[in-house]
């Protein structure tokens, strides 16, 4: 029986390989019950190919990998009934149309959420006849996450869940993961918005070349530091030319013939953290 008791994802030591690269090197961290947990990193740091063995769909070459207490290769055809997996494109036959995709998937629970519901919380109604190769990015990513969620799962995967919708859809789509974590489903993220992880993360794991480089709550990793000034100009400067902000910024921009076009005042944000551990930015 699996342990009820236990994180919704566990992973310790995890080992994987494509020939000679290592894409996971000894990656451990869990993701606790009724959370949204962000596992974030730049392009290959070996995030997908972790949530794929958390899925399933590759064994782990090396550690030790548990999903809702159950092992996913060994287990899978008890574990796949409680978990959803929304990939970040893919996932419906081309031809097929939109709503009639999602009553198929329906059909395959045994107590999937109302479709009615789904097609109207996520505004499918307008494109429910469209065949799916047809459908905007914003629209198939929509039809993806009612997919993943449809069969009342424990636990769901979402990969780049917004990617392609507008603001009014994303805020949708925001809301509704919120709902579920209230309903205590656990929400494994990843996405390239980092604003989207700090707004919906319970905890966040940065991971770059295989390995966990930070974990911790969205206000843990951005503690800790003193405002930041973001200043944007209209030509590159010295770097000497910033000492002079903090006497007057009227007085640094008449001294150094420029004007300032925009300057904001904050807080370190999860981007900032991103970048300075990771030297690199999120690409999509």
């Amino acid at each position: 029986m699996p342990d009820t008791s236990a994180p919704a994802v566990e992973i310790a030591g995890l080992v994987m390989r494509y020939g000679d690269k290592v894409a996971v090197d000894g990656l451990s961290l869990t993701v606790e019950r009724g959370s949204i947990t962000a596992v974030l990193g730049p392009n290959g740091a070996g995030k997908t190919t972790t949530l794929e063995t958390c899925e399933g769909f590759r064994k782990p070459q090396g550690g030790r990998v548990r999903v809702l207490g159950l092992d996913p290769v060994a287990q899978r055809r008890e574990l796949l009934p409680r978990i959803g997996v929304m990939l970040q494109s893919g996932g419906a036959w081309s031809g097929v149309r939109a709503e009639e995709m999602l009553r198929h998937v329906a059909k395959l629970h045994a107590d999937p959420l109302p479709v009615d519901m789904l097609v109207e919380r996520l505004g499918l109604g307008d494109c429910g006849k469209t065949p799916y190769r047809r459908l905007s990015g914003g629209q198939q990513q929509r039809l993806g996450l009612a997919m993943a969620v449809v069969g009342r799962p424990e636990l769901v995967f979402v990969d780049e869940p917004t990617a392609g919708m507008d603001p009014a859809a994303r805020r949708t789509t925001w809301e509704l993961l919120q709902e579920l974590r209230t309903d205590g489903v656990t929400i494994v993220l990843t996405t390239h918005y980092l604003d989207e992880a700090e707004r919906l993360a319970d905890m966040v794991h940065i991971i770059d070349r295989g390995t966990l480089i930070a974990s911790g709550s969205p206000e843990e990793l951005t503690r800790g530091s003193s405002a930041t000034v973001r200043l944007v100009v209209d030509r590159e400067l010295e770097p000497s030319a910033s000492d002079a902000l903090r006497a007057s910024i009227s007085d640094w921009s008449a001294a150094h013939g420029v004007d300032v076009q925009s300057i904001s005042f904050g807080s370190r944000t999860l981007e900032d953290v991103f970048l300075h551990l990771t030297g690199r930015e999120l690409e999509s």
